[in-house]
């Protein structure tokens, strides 16, 4: 994800790629030295700095992502004026987010010890000791600003989410992203015309929420190693050397896509990573998917680029070519664990924690449908809500509430357990000390029920799914409780 670069350029692309997601200039190296000062110990159980529930555009602090935004020369500046950080308290932000990423590693093992909440907690932790409770507040506002829109200063409504909907299809030309279904999907003039399974973010590095905007294609992108501990066992390479497109050791595969900071669409995946977690807070596709997907990219935003140039690009994988789209074109992240499509309520894992399974949330996305929770059959019901309390696990499997009653009200799915604040507070610690990624989710991914009362309704189903196994997807309904 991050080479950490200081030029203007790297910071366009703002790095959330410690391992693959890279975002720089073919001809532009980095280092980063990493201070040995220890970063001050997590408190017990901190308050996250997170959205409430309901907000996915509220964008996760960890302290890699911090890390990413110190890459922009710029925003150390801003934090100096714009919310009146002294030098000193900036370099030892700039400090502790260097250690939290150096601190991570890679490793082989399915390993379920870090999660989103947990790496968020840390950071939170580590931030109020060194600028306060009310700076910290402040900070994760302004990096939600910083964050949200589809390029740095872009404004425009175009760039902004409707608040309060749930599944709403596009009525433009434009690519939906839904990180807990681990799919993409491509919309021309509100129609549905591709569906990918991807790869997405690590717990500690999530995939952020909001518009974004693809303006180029890069076909044999370089890629630079940052100074991290990770680079040598986990990729065979030195910090700062370059490693240049076509090489079995460069992460990015034949092609990576901008779509804003700090984050990409790329190649370079096994069919294996689809599915679950792959990157360091991008999209990730297999070689064949991300050559298509540039295929269809350039067709919906007018650009002349052919079949026989993608061969060619491919043949000279030394090469790199900076292909500029003759119109950007959108790109659309979410976190939608509650998804109708055609009758079947889909409930996805909250793989990112942030509490987005509940019966309030349930009640929320049935209500836009015309459709309340006491007129489902009691099967229909109860499924439901177990569904709930099943994929409201984080990616370690730890649960977030108790399961509520079929015949509940709204208020059962606000409590959480009495246990939560010791498993959040047993999360941060278990990251912090083990410094690795949470590579897999432990358990299942997605509950399917059926609601006969839905039927016809809710955000499409797939089209033309590319699983990335070089095989078309099965059109037969995926079994109960199932995910493919």
């Amino acid at each position: 994800m991050s080479i950490f670069t200081r030029t203007a350029l790297a910071v366009i692309a703002l790095v959330l790629m410690l391992a693959g997601c890279v975002q720089q200039s073919a001809n532009v190296a980095s280092s980063n030295t990493a201070s040995n000062t220890a970063p001050p110990a997590p408190t017990p159980a901190p308050q996250v700095i997170k959205a409430s529930v309901g907000d996915e555009t509220a964008a996760p602090v960890t302290l890699p992502v911090l890390d990413a935004f110190f890459a922009d020369e710029a925003f150390a500046a801003d934090l100096k004026t714009k919310l009146q950080l002294t030098d000193e308290q900036i370099e030892k932000l700039r400090r502790v987010a260097r250690e939290g990423t150096a601190r991570l590693r890679e490793t082989d093992a399915d390993d379920y010890q870090g999660t989103t909440r947990a790496a968020l907690s840390d950071a939170t932790s580590q931030i109020k000791a060194v600028i306060g409770d009310e700076k910290t507040q402040q900070l994760a506002s302004f990096l939600r600003e910083r964050w949200g829109g589809a390029s740095a200063g872009d404004k425009s409504e175009e760039a902004h989410t409707t608040s309060g909907k749930f599944n709403q299809v596009p009525t433009d030309t434009r690519i939906v992203v839904n990180s807990p279904a681990y799919r993409m999907d491509v919309f021309e003039n509100g129609q549905l015309v591709k569906s990918y399974k991807v790869g997405i973010g690590y717990p500690e590095f999530p995939l952020p929420t909001g518009m974004r905007k693809a303006a180029d294609i890069i076909f044999n992108p370089t890629w630079t190693p940052p100074d991290e501990p990770w680079v040598e066992t986990a990729n065979k390479v030195k910090p700062g050397q370059k490693i240049e497109a076509g090489d079995k050791l460069n992460p990015l595969g034949p092609i990576k896509i901008p779509i804003g900071l700090p984050s990409l669409i790329h190649g370079g995946k096994s069919p294996a990573k689809l599915g679950g977690f792959a990157s360091h807070g991008c999209v990730g596709l297999t070689t064949p998917q991300v050559q298509d997907f540039a295929r269809a990219l350039a067709r919906l935003s007018g650009t002349d680029l052919t079949d026989e140039q993608i061969v060619g690009y491919a043949k000279n994988p030394k090469e790199t070519k900076d292909v500029k789209l003759a119109r950007p074109v959108t790109v659309e992240l979410r976190y939608e664990t509650i998804v109708v499509e055609d009758g079947r309520l889909h409930i996805y894992r909250d793989v990112y924690d942030r509490d987005t399974n509940t019966e309030e949330r349930l009640r929320a996305v049935l209500n836009s449908y015309g459709v309340t929770l006491e007129q489902l059959s009691e099967q229909e019901r109860a499924d439901a809500l177990n569904a709930l309390k099943e994929m409201s696990r984080d990616a370690s499997g730890r649960s977030d509430s108790p399961a509520p009653a079929a015949n509940s009200g709204s208020q059962a799915s606000k409590g959480k357990d009495t246990g939560k604040a010791e498993s959040e507070k047993k999360g941060a610690n278990d990251m912090a000390t083990s410094g690795k990624v949470t590579r897999a989710v432990k358990g299942r991914k997605e509950i399917v029920v059926e609601i006969a009362s839905l039927k016809g309704k809710g955000y499409p189903t797939p089209v033309d799914l590319d699983t990335g196994s070089g095989k078309k997807a099965s059109p037969a309904t995926p079994a109960k409780g199932k995910r493919g």
